[in-house]
């Protein structure tokens, strides 16, 4: 019996991308094949002495797309139900089921499958197979496990129309969809690479696709990062041999030479049908798939990234749908981003992200997480790393920088009741823009990041959206929020909508426009800004200029940003990744305060994005609006994104508002709009007042809960210093890990 190694490489850790005290505790990355794919095939490459093992619901195609795989590599088919059953047991596998029923048949077939072993074919295993564990832990170990997902509804269709008599499980009050939807578990729990397959895509094309993704799987160095300020014509010999890859940029955070990383060769695109086998599932499963097809398996295998996505998104959401769209009035709808346990959109990356980090970064190493929050992000990082488990906690620590008096009350109770004991949060006598500055030019001081390293063996890295790891998850709740309005009869797939999001940093909005890369039908992004309104004027002149602006409080603290950060990420692409470019723009706005787009990229730039920005005076008068109007209210940031929306949409196609934060974190403001004489300075007795309006959505139950806890909670200020930053930074990183 022939066992074969399961092909999972294992990258090769730089110097530029970990601490020298981690690099002996990597072992090299083997050598990625070379030759382009019809090359694989022909010379039997792709394949080698393991198998292609083809698994999904029965109807899913995998006898017939078997079948053309091997005819493609030449090599042996092997079907399990009529190649191995059937022979095993000397009559049909219906019969077999009539005779022995359900559970035993399950055993007998599991057997079957133990007893079997191949090398270098294609097999098609049963509907039923991986429901013994087994069987499929045995011929999983000799090859590829490539998962045809199909949606339920076509399978459905396809087995009447086929007029199948056996699916096992199927008996009286069992359906055939509950009997679809149970496997499920089993088919996620082996496979290794994901394929998805529409209603009406042919056998052939399915082959294709399955070819693709084992080559995908088995190379890994299509899938590298560079830094959006790296020139990459004629890369030298010295950056081909320090490729990046996902883990490790989430574990950078910030490329060393300032600039953000993106992928070398973009974003995968899904096909119309890919996406509308989408419409009918969860947001998880949304997650699963469009994550599985941005990280590459060698990072985090897909079995591992499923439980990461289910742990993030499932008791820590209140709602169900976890992202929900809601009709608001007219033409507008409300995609909810509060439901998670901090109550703003953040949350949808930071309860996935520490996991994602945890996973990637060596077992031997600690690392301290920095971030700079404008209010939301902080308490976000602080809850999320906190839910990590013991282990991981005792060698990840996180320090939150927020500007002590440039964030809401609430918000501030909220960041000092997350603290726990590996993460804290830190007040700075400045604003957000210095804070987050502050971070960057802590990553690229080699003498105190080296001096961490050497004297704590501690490494430093990023949570802010300027990690990748951030960014990446955004792009799910926008291409869900098409689905969903899909899925509600709203639209039909293909038809185009807008999109408008309350913007600061530049990140939500990326995301947005990374998901339409990505095949989502958006039309325009609308960027909403408040009086801070530079990135509102920079769309419209193409000129980004901070000389003479200083920063405005508002009601909306969230967006109180002048310098947005993942604006980079996105010139860089507009630029045709040219990083001299990008380099040369942001060394222009850091040294003179200022720098002007070429007038093409002006061009491209207003084909993608349209800006508006709204004043306190009128986000309060559309709180006040719609929840007179409605019964629902609206936070402060989604009313700036709703006064521009109302401005600048012309009404031919549906627009979804992005609601980035429960109104319960800016009850003073929201108070204020609903015109209410006093209101009480004290967090608490501001929610309950609000909680007496019965308004939608009800008051956030993680927030109630925080605020409950927090009390007269203690937190550290300091100075707008650098060297105060970083004594705080080497005295946390003592306490913790020392």
């Amino acid at each position: 019996m022939l066992h074969i190694f399961q092909y999972q490489p294992l990258r090769l850790i730089t110097q530029n991308s970990l601490p020298s005290m981690c690099l002996k505790l990597m072992l090299s990355r083997p050598v990625a094949f070379t030759q382009i794919w019809k090359s694989w095939f022909s010379s039997h490459s792709l394949l080698g002495k393991k198998n292609i093992i083809l698994m999904g619901p029965p109807g899913a195609g995998k006898t017939t797309v078997g079948r053309i795989v091997g005819q493609k590599l030449d090599c042996p088919v092997i079907d399990i139900d009529d190649d191995v059953l059937e022979t095993t047991w000397n009559m049909s596998v219906s019969e077999k089921l009539q005779d022995v029923g359900y559970e035993e048949f399950l055993e007998e077939e599991g057997k079957a499958l133990l007893k079997f072993s191949a090398h270098g074919s294609v097999i098609s295993l049963s509907g039923s197979n991986p429901m013994h564990a087994a069987g499929m832990q045995h011929i999983k170990q000799n090859g590829i496990v490539v998962y045809l997902d199909v949606p339920t509804a076509v399978i459905m269709s396809r087995l009447k129309s086929m007029k199948t008599e056996r699916i096992v499980g199927l008996a009286p009050g069992v359906s055939l969809k509950d009997v679809l939807q149970f496997r499920k578990q089993f088919y996620k729990r082996w496979f290794d690479i994901r394929v998805l397959c529409g209603g009406d895509v042919a056998a052939e094309v399915v082959a294709e696709k399955v070819l693709d993704a084992v080559k995908r799987y088995q190379d890994s160095e299509l899938e590298t990062f560079v830094s959006t300020r790296s020139s990459r014509p004629g890369r030298s010999t010295e950056e081909d041999s320090h490729k990046l890859y996902f883990s490790d940029v989430v574990i950078q955070g910030l490329a060393p030479d300032g600039g953000l990383f993106v992928p070398e060769r973009g974003l995968p695109k899904f096909t119309a049908e890919e996406w509308q086998g989408l419409i009918d599932v969860t947001y998880v499963e949304r997650a699963q798939v469009i994550l599985e097809r941005c990280i590459h398996p060698a990072d985090i295998p897909a079995s591992k990234l499923a439980e990461i996505i289910e742990t993030a998104y499932g008791e820590n959401f209140s709602c169900s749908k976890v992202a929900p769209v809601r009709h608001l009035a007219g033409n507008q709808f409300l995609l909810e981003l509060f439901h998670g346990p901090t109550a703003s959109f953040k949350d949808f990356a930071l309860q996935l992200m520490p996991h994602l980090f945890a996973y990637c970064i060596p077992r031997s190493c600690n690392y301290l997480i920095l971030v700079a929050t404008s209010g939301d992000t902080g308490s976000a990082v602080l809850d999320g790393f906190s839910r990590l488990h013991d282990t991981d906690k005792q060698r990840i620590a996180v320090v939150n920088f927020f500007p002590e008096d440039g964030v809401s009350p609430i918000q501030k109770s909220q960041m000092i009741g997350c603290q726990k004991e590996n993460a804290w949060s830190v007040g700075v006598k400045s604003d957000f823009d210095f804070c987050q500055t502050a971070i960057k030019q802590i990553f690229t001081n080699s003498d105190f990041t080296g001096f961490l390293t050497v004297e704590y063996g501690t490494a430093l890295s990023a949570a802010n959206s300027i990690n990748w790891a951030r960014l990446l998850p955004q792009i799910v709740y926008h291409a869900s929020a098409y689905l969903d309005l899909v899925h509600q009869g709203i639209i039909s797939f293909g038809s185009p909508v807008d999109i408008c999001i309350p913007t600061g940093n530049f990140g939500n909005i990326l995301a947005a426009f990374y998901a339409k890369m990505m095949g989502i039908p958006i039309r325009k992004c609308i960027c909403a800004s408040n009086e801070n309104n530079v990135l509102t004027d920079f769309i419209r002149t193409g000129v980004y200029d901070l000389r003479g602006r200083k920063l405005i409080s508002s009601f909306s603290p969230a967006v109180d940003i002048l310098k947005s950060s993942n604006l980079e990420r996105y010139l860089h692409l507009i630029a045709n990744e040219d990083g001299q470019l990008v380099t040369q723009l942001f060394n222009q706005l850091e040294n003179q305060g200022h720098f002007q787009l070429r007038k093409d990229l002006l061009g491209k730039l207003q084909q993608d994005l349209v800006a508006g920005w709204c004043s306190d005076e009128d986000c309060l008068a559309a709180i006040h609006s719609v929840y007179s109007t409605t019964g629902y209210i609206l936070d402060t940031h989604t009313a700036v994104a709703k006064v521009v929306a109302d401005r600048l949409q012309d009404r031919t196609c549906p627009i979804i508002i992005s609601s980035t934060a429960h109104y319960s974190k800016f009850a003073p403001a929201i108070l204020r709009a609903l015109r209410i004489a006093e209101i009480n300075q004290n967090p608490l007795s501001q929610l309950h007042l609000l909680s007496s309006y019965s308004a939608l959505p009800p008051i956030h139950w993680g927030l109630l809960e925080t605020l409950k806890k927090t009390g007269n909670g203690d937190h550290q200020v300091c100075a707008a210093d650098m060297s105060v930053l970083m004594s705080h930074i080497e005295t946390l990183i003592q306490k913790h890990f020392m």
